[in-house]
């Protein structure tokens, strides 16, 4: 067991952020909700490498909107437990989204997935179809068969080479690899929430669970051909936001490729990198709301025409 001892500042930020939420459990596993607000109900999923901490901006920008937004921790990520016996796949992953939405108590929502929480989204959205009502994909991957790992996270997928560069993850050098990937406005976070990221990935366990999500990537066409045929259900609308400055998904390949498959005629850009949750929260809220409030409670078949061509 590695100890888990960040320094104080570090620690200060994600107690805080633990304060924030609540404990819950799902599938038997212990986790962690943020959740801010009233009204519809989004589900923000988060990918790797980070947690519910990165819609902690998200969930109140929302909550002004007149939305609910919860945003809880996927098992061996954040302050969720990491249990040893557990299946980090997407199909695992996604298994755990279900109960989480049933142990939270949330019977209709939207979704909003970041990252690898496309496809575990996904895998939630196409096993509870009718309880969906749209889904938001930012800055993640749809088209699994042919995605290619960017560079800095393809040294987790390999063991041994993983491990040594989940070690070095730490001071001054993964703060400026996070600002120059993930933070286009550094004034909105702090390097201590920075360094908070980095944290909150390994805790007690050294971030053995984090690596086991990373070599658990189920790169199919059995897998892609699910999310397509999810993304393309009548029952619900779709929109694809991005951070159009993203240097690792980035806007030309992925984003496009990610509109393509979900079938909508447009991507609305924001200025921001991987993490557009920190520094472009209000926008992506608003477009979220947007989304959220055109689909009104009556609407048959959820219907998306006006907003699949818009």
């Amino acid at each position: 067991m590695c100890q888990y001892d960040p320094p104080v500042s570090v620690a200060d930020v994600i107690e805080a952020h633990r304060a924030a939420g609540r404990d819950f459990e799902a599938a038997g596993v212990r986790s962690f909700v943020r959740e801010a607000g009233q009204g519809p109900v989004v589900v923000c999923v988060h990918g790797v490498p980070s947690s519910s901490f990165l819609y902690r901006k998200v969930v109140d920008e929302l909550a002004a909107r007149g939305v609910r937004g919860v945003a809880f921790d996927l098992p061996g990520l954040g302050l969720a437990e990491r249990p040893e016996e557990f299946d980090y796949s997407w199909t695992g992953l996604g298994r755990f989204c279900v109960a989480a939405v049933d142990a939270l108590g949330l019977d209709r929502f939207h979704l909003l997935l970041h990252d690898i929480g496309g496809p575990v989204g996904l895998e939630l959205a196409a096993a509870l179809p009718d309880r969906v009502r749209s889904i938001t994909l930012t800055n993640t991957m749809v088209e699994v068969d042919t995605f290619k790992r960017p560079w800095i996270m393809a040294p987790f997928a390999q063991r041994g080479i993983g491990e040594l560069w989940l070690a070095g993850m730490r001071g001054p050098a993964v703060t400026r690899l996070t600002y120059w990937t993930s933070i286009e406005n550094r004034d909105g976070i702090t390097k201590d929430e920075v360094a908070a990221y980095a944290e909150l990935l390994r805790r007690e366990d050294g971030g053995r669970a984090f690596l086991r999500i990373m070599r658990s990537f189920e790169l199919t066409r059995e897998k892609r051909d699910l999310y397509v045929a999810t993304l393309r259900d009548a029952r619900h609308a779709v929109q694809v936001v991005w951070g159009a400055k993203d240097p690792t998904l980035t806007l030309k390949r992925e984003g496009e490729r990610v509109r393509l498959a979900a079938g909508v005629d447009q991507i609305y850009e924001l200025p921001a990198r991987h993490f557009l949750q920190e520094d472009q929260a209000p926008a992506l809220a608003e477009r979220v709301a947007a989304l959220a409030d055109a689909q009104l409670p009556d609407t048959k078949d959820h219907d998306t025409s006006p907003l699949r061509g818009s």
